[in-house]
């Protein structure tokens, strides 16, 4: 039977609802599913235009299409970019996993030609370009060498503002994980001399000193034996290496620089851009003339006595911790919150015990200019800022130290590859990232992106999942895939995180905001305790500043499935990175609570939690 003419009519009108409308939402006022996948848009930032099929004339008729069109009886009917997606439970799965960023953020143009290269060399030099040499292209590199493919690696460190560089390894190795947990060490042990009076041990308290050259000396001779390893290892697989700059010249074509300025062209089959970041500067006078950022911080030749870190994400606050471990006066100057992203119950927990221990906090400051007072290494710095009162006053004040380091975020170094040669634009609101796909390709099947430079917008969590072991899996999967017949890709879900602060914070899953903002407060129960660690109770010190540790299991009381696990403690990365398996198989309240544990362990407390927040009862632990 033909359509009839209302029923044409009506076809006209759901497409042009479609076409113009980027997200379209088919609805009724008094459906709950069509409320929550608004709540959840809105909770995104995704606008949206909804009709309500029940308060308009023709709704019915609508919904009659809708369903010849979709075969989908229920609303709410959802498409984006003019593909339909379906009801609330596929658009929020979509939402999850990143599918609708990635719609929103891929052209009409890019939709009609995707998957598709219509730049096609005769021939390459290379199977495989990667442009940076850190963990993730390095990973990437050796994989796809396992396949028996050429492959070149691209690796050039720009100078700092000071004249800081380094070897083959990328941030991790040389100026970011590495150096940071060895530091984060050296102020462990000075804070096992604090606690070695109360152990029987004499005179080490008193005898407590710290050699900040001699510390920087073994630091980096490690750090040189693992750049010669990265070397060897390159060369023992048959990968080339260039020390050189790397830029787009044309699709599948690059422009190679060297130290001395020497230039020569390369093409590759596919190229594979891993550039990382690099820490930001507040473009204030002075910022880059007389502060440093971590990048200088991990092989400064000179001890950087009193300092005042500019900043409050985990660079910031692990910096600072160490800094005062080994005796140096730290202040943190704080725009707004503690660790983005985190935990805030967490943050403001490890931003308590950091203050409980002496490092000071300036709280809704802006630091404004950097006066150097005196010459030297260190010199003498005056930093001016101001400060936000609670009374909504603004004071204009500053606080004088040795060092300014600043460690304000990061941005992804890719303003220099000429990326807009072969279309890429870049924005400067979200860090020079690259928006990729879910399988990293940057909308074209020969380019592809990895590890610090991806715009975490694109990602499932829409979360920075800026960590060394994500790059590698993430590279090493993306070799299999190019190269090999795998499909598998990378899951973002779950992924084990530590913060090392004074007293370590390990994460994995939901913070229990974007829970409670996924699930609802009524879908999840929290179970929690508060506890001191064995070590830690017979030491004097600890007591007077009352250092207790703390734990929480986020639950979904539907499934019983543990979805955030979270950690205070001493030790919390090698505690979080076994309950990473669990968590990545499914565990629920139930695995934890039938799980023996190890007896006295910080960790073990993990596996007895009965307390909950709604509860109200007392979370601190009774007993050893």
């Amino acid at each position: 039977m033909p359509p009839t003419k209302v029923a044409e009519a009506m076809a006209d009108v759901v497409e042009k609802y479609i076409n113009e409308h980027d997200v379209m939402i088919f609805s009724k006022s008094w459906c709950p599913y069509c409320k929550k996948i608004k709540e959840a848009l809105r909770s995104a930032n995704v606008e949206f235009y909804a009709i309500e099929l029940d308060k308009i004339d023709d709704g019915e008729l609508i919904l009659a299409e809708l369903i010849n069109k979709t075969e989908q009886e229920t609303v709410p009917n959802i498409f984006i970019k003019k593909q339909h997606i379906g009801g609330c439970d596929k658009t929020l799965e979509a939402l999850k996993q990143g599918r609708v960023a990635t719609l929103l953020n891929t052209t009409d143009t890019e939709m009609k030609h995707q998957g598709v290269d219509n730049d096609t060399l005769d021939s390459y030099d290379y199977d495989l370009i990667v442009i940076g040499g850190g963990s993730g292209g390095l990973a990437c590199s050796k994989e796809a060498r396992s396949f028996d493919k050429k492959v070149c690696v691209l690796d050039f460190v720009k100078p700092t503002p000071i004249g800081t560089t380094w070897g083959l390894g990328g941030t991790c190795v040389n100026v970011g994980c590495i150096p940071k947990k060895l530091m984060h060490q050296a102020s462990l042990i000075g804070e096992y001399a604090n606690d070695s009076n109360d152990y029987g041990w004499s005179q080490l308290e008193k005898a407590r000193q710290h050699d900040w050259s001699k510390m920087i000396q073994s630091i980096q001779t490690y750090i040189r034996s693992l750049n010669f390893k990265y070397r060897t290892d390159l060369r023992s697989k048959d990968v080339v290496y260039e020390n050189a700059y790397g830029q787009f010249v044309s699709p599948h074509r690059l422009k190679l620089t060297d130290k001395k300025g020497q230039t020569k062209e390369i093409t590759g089959k596919y190229i594979v851009v891993a550039v990382g970041g690099r820490p930001k500067y507040p473009n204030i006078e002075g910022d880059t003339k007389y502060g440093i950022t971590s990048d200088d911080l991990f092989s400064l030749n000179y001890d950087p006595g009193k300092t005042i870190v500019v900043g409050a994400s985990y660079v910031a606050l692990e910096c600072a911790g160490f800094l005062h471990g080994i005796g140096r006066e730290v202040h943190i100057f704080v725009r707004s919150i503690l660790l983005r992203g985190f935990d805030q119950q967490m943050a403001s927990k490890i931003g308590d015990y950091m203050s409980s221990i002496g490092i000071q906090f300036h709280h809704q400051t802006i630091p404004t200019r950097i006066e150097c007072l005196e010459e030297g290494k260190p010199g003498k710095l005056r930093l001016y800022y101001r400060q936000t009162l609670e009374s909504g006053d603004i004071n204009e004040t500053y606080e004088d130290c040795n060092t300014v380091l600043f460690a304000i975020g990061r941005e992804a170094c890719t303003q220099d590859l000429n990326l807009d040669q072969i279309g890429i634009h870049l924005n400067p609101i979200n860090g020079f990232k690259i928006k990729t796909k879910e399988e990293q390709s940057i909308h074209v099947p020969w380019l592809h992106a990895i590890g610090d430079c991806i715009d975490e917008q694109t990602m499932p969590l829409g979360k920075p999942l800026e960590l060394t072991p994500v790059a590698i899996q993430t590279g090493q999967l993306l070799a299999r895939r190019l190269f090999s017949t795998s499909s598998i890709k990378m899951d973002y879900y779950n992924i084990p995180t530590t913060v090392f602060t004074p007293i370590e914070y390990g994460a994995i899953g939901y913070c229990e905001e974007d829970a409670i903002l996924q699930l609802g407060q009524d879908n999840i129960e929290v179970f929690h305790s508060e506890f001191i660690p064995l070590e830690w109770a017979i030491c004097h010190h600890r007591e007077e500043i009352k250092a207790k540790s703390y734990c929480k299991l986020i639950v979904e009381k539907k499934t019983g499935r543990v979805i955030g696990f979270h950690v205070l403690s001493p030790n919390s990365g090698e505690i979080t990175q076994g309950y990473a398996v669990a968590m990545r198989l499914g565990a629920t309240k139930n695995d934890f609570d039938m799980t023996v544990g190890i007896h006295p362990t910080c960790s073990e407390n993990l596996t007895t939690l009965s307390v909950t927040k709604s509860s109200g009862d007392s979370v601190e632990k009774e007993g050893c």
